[in-house]
């Protein structure tokens, strides 16, 4: 609240930017009178030279209702001191610092300087503040709320010495009396009144969501000054008020009767509900601000929402979501993509996994006429809040790899399965995002085979049959599956993933010696020792039509691969059989970072209707002392590439992040825990070669 003025985010300064250009070139002295400030009104207040804690409490609690800190505090400095980078398309604005000093921050402001610049956007000096900082919401606080939240940044945050950084913005949009002309023509600085015809509870959530929360800043449509359309949901565009926008590559959803009062304070309050998980700079909303709301005020925020009118009124949503598993997951490019790069997380019947990974189905966010935070997210990536009630935050890398084509078909498939009737996205919508938002291309010497490519092969039906064999190989092979695992649980998305045990080349190097069994084996046999083993169960007949089919989709993935070829990503890798496990401390990171998806127990996790999302890692339900990753140092090179997954930017599952040495003392741990023996270990090694780290 300085000469620099202040901010929520840099997309917000947009509301300002198109009527600025216009009115910097009309000529200052035109407008002097809109320039002239206000005189400062204390109101009869002053600050108290020794704080009621109660009073500083109220005051932290308003800060938190208006998201102060989430602007006003840079990535990596001290709270409410300001610095940080708000990008526009005509510069850098950085916020500034409102810590109680009094040479940087505001320190010397008055309460009335201070109310002054909170509803009307003038400085204590004078100068008009950029829009960014939603005053005209403000304005809607209560004279008791302004006065608590001056109060605590005077006396309740620590002084804190930074200098205000100086915009990077240039001429005009630099000439603040633009902005003066900007809040004459467009503030709305009516303060809020109560509805009388309303309870309680509803106006306790008006005042919130148009005050404090400033709601419509991000999710109400901007007019022809990028000014928003309505500050309530009364007047000539009250039915437009918090109805949807779009913010810089992002699609701020229509919050209108969006959910149930249930389903929107539990968003609020945690980051997620069973239709949608936050995203973009709503992340940081509901981690610094919404997570730490009363009940009471969430209920009011809810119940207002819910209260407004809608074209799309909430509707309870069926049982379940449309054909479970569509069948275009299997005849369309956009259906082969998504079982490939998506289906691990947001599982093949869209359902996602409860408080990890979102939903797709009735998803407001894939519905959304407007896809751009759809597009964005899978160009640059995801992450949840951060929030008590779900502290570990999950990722989803950003897939810039994939083509703008690509990108497109999936998400046409997401947007048109599960009930969902967001429509296609074109290529061309993907590339203007990408243009836009130029995003990090993860860089790989290992070449990704992409599913959707079946479909252009003349035995397209066998290779779509050897890959779900492969991605649903319990279901579809219940007669040779002795456990509840897929072959995609150790060869990740269908075996394309680098250092995830893929299939690249792999027919090219068969028939070969193989020392286990102490002879020349061929594929055939190689798979059959999956089965064997792994999915301790039975066989498949070397010349059946499934072998074949698994063949097939062996051989495709070959491609040019010769038998003296290196195979960039081939296995799983390797990892110093030097490390000494630690098997406690590889309890505590199974606790850590595994039981989330595969049981406290190493039970696995199921849905609602019992079918398994993610395996089991021990009991008569997993693989078997046979299996490759029984063994510390094969299963420890396994997760240290591969696990967790959701867990850090790496493409294409967010794979990875600890260490050797927690891989190594977590593999100990999960592969010497309980499982089914193996009749055929007797004949294992005939020649010698034991691994020592073998468990028989």
């Amino acid at each position: 609240m300085d000469d620099d003025g202040s901010a929520k985010r840099g997309s917000k300064w947009k509301a300002a930017g198109a009527l600025l250009a216009a009115a910097a070139v009309v000529g200052a002295g035109v407008f002097w009178w809109v320039v002239t400030p206000p005189p400062i009104n204390d109101q009869g207040r002053s600050l108290p030279q020794v704080a009621d804690a109660a009073l500083i409490a109220k005051g932290k609690y308003i800060a938190e209702l208006g998201d102060c800190v989430a602007c006003h505090t840079n990535h990596d400095g001290h709270p409410m001191a300001g610095g940080r980078a708000l990008e526009t398309p005509f510069g850098v604005l950085y916020s500034t610092n409102i810590t109680p000093d009094p040479k940087t921050g505001i320190g010397q402001y008055s309460f009335g300087a201070f109310d002054r610049a909170m509803r009307h956007g003038v400085t204590a000096k004078g100068h008009h503040m950029y829009p960014a900082m939603p005053y005209p919401s403000y304005a809607k606080m209560t004279g008791d709320d302004m006065y608590a939240l001056y109060v605590y940044l005077m006396k309740g945050v620590e002084p804190v010495v930074a200098e205000n950084k100086p915009l990077e913005i240039g001429f005009p949009f630099n000439q603040r009396w633009g902005l003066a002309f900007w809040d004459k023509v467009f503030a709305d600085s009516t303060p809020f009144v109560t509805d009388p015809s309303k309870d309680e509870v509803w106006n306790r959530g008006a005042y919130l969501v148009q005050g404090l929360g400033h709601c419509g800043a991000c999710h109400t449509p901007r007019g022809i000054g990028f000014e928003e359309v309505a500050m309530s949901g009364t007047g000539p565009n009250g039915d437009k008020f918090v109805s949807g926008a779009k913010v810089e590559e992002w699609n701020a959803i229509n919050l209108r009767d969006l959910w149930t009062v249930a389903d929107t304070v539990e968003l609020l309050k945690t980051g997620q509900n069973r239709f949608a998980t936050v995203s973009g700079s709503m992340t940081e909303v509901i981690h610094n601000s919404t997570q730490n709301f009363s009940d009471a005020d969430l209920v009011a925020i809810a119940t207002y929402l819910k209260s407004l009118p809608s074209d799309h009124p909430y509707a309870e949503p069926p049982a379940k979501a449309d054909e479970g598993v569509p069948s275009a997951m299997f005849t369309t490019r956009g259906g082969l993509a998504y079982a490939q790069f998506c289906s691990d997380c947001h599982r093949l019947d869209g359902a996602g996994v409860p408080k990890v990974f979102p939903p797709l189905g009735a998803n407001p966010t894939v519905n959304a006429k407007d896809a751009s935070t759809l597009v964005h997210i899978t160009l640059t990536g995801w992450k949840t809040a951060e929030t008590e009630t779900h502290p570990r935050v999950y990722t989803m890398p950003g897939f810039a790899r994939l083509g703008d084509d690509e990108i497109a078909e999936i998400l046409t498939f997401v947007r048109t399965n599960w009930g969902n009737t967001g429509g296609a996205v074109t290529a061309a919508e993907v590339k203007a995002a990408r243009a836009a938002l130029d995003p990090k291309v993860e860089q790989s010497r290992f070449e990704t085979p992409r599913l959707a490519d079946i479909l252009g092969e003349p035995n397209a039906e066998q290779l779509v049959r050897g890959m779900r064999l492969n991605t649903e190989t319990h279901v579809l092979l219940p007669n040779n599956v002795g456990n509840v695992l897929n072959c995609t649980s150790c060869h990740l998305n269908g075996g394309t993933v680098a250092d995830g045990s893929p299939y690249v080349g792999v027919s090219a190097f068969f028939p070969s010696y193989a020392p286990r069994a102490g002879r020349q084996i061929d594929l055939e046999d190689r798979i059959n020792g999956c089965f064997f083993r792994s999915m301790n169960g039975k066989p498949l007949a070397k010349d059946g039509a499934d072998m074949k089919a698994m063949v097939a989709y062996f051989d495709w993935m070959k491609r040019e691969t010769k038998p003296e070829d290196k195979v960039e990503g081939r296995g799983v890798g390797k990892i110093d059989k030097a490390i000494v496990p630690n098997v406690e401390n590889g309890k505590q990171v199974y606790a850590a970072q595994c039981a989330v998806c595969h049981g406290a127990n190493g039970e696995g996790l199921q849905d609602a209707s019992g079918k398994f999302v993610y395996p089991p890692l021990w009991g008569d339900k997993s693989f078997n002392i046979g299996a490759g990753m029984a063994r510390t140092y094969t299963a420890a090179a396994f997760v240290k590439r591969n696990m967790p997954i959701g867990f850090r930017d790496h493409f294409p599952l967010g794979q990875g992040g600890l260490t050797d040495q927690e891989a190594v003392d977590v593999a100990e741990f999960f592969s010497h825990m309980p499982r089914p023996d193996f009749a055929g270990k007797v004949k294992d090694w005939p020649n010698g070669g034991r691994p020592s780290d073998a468990r028989y």
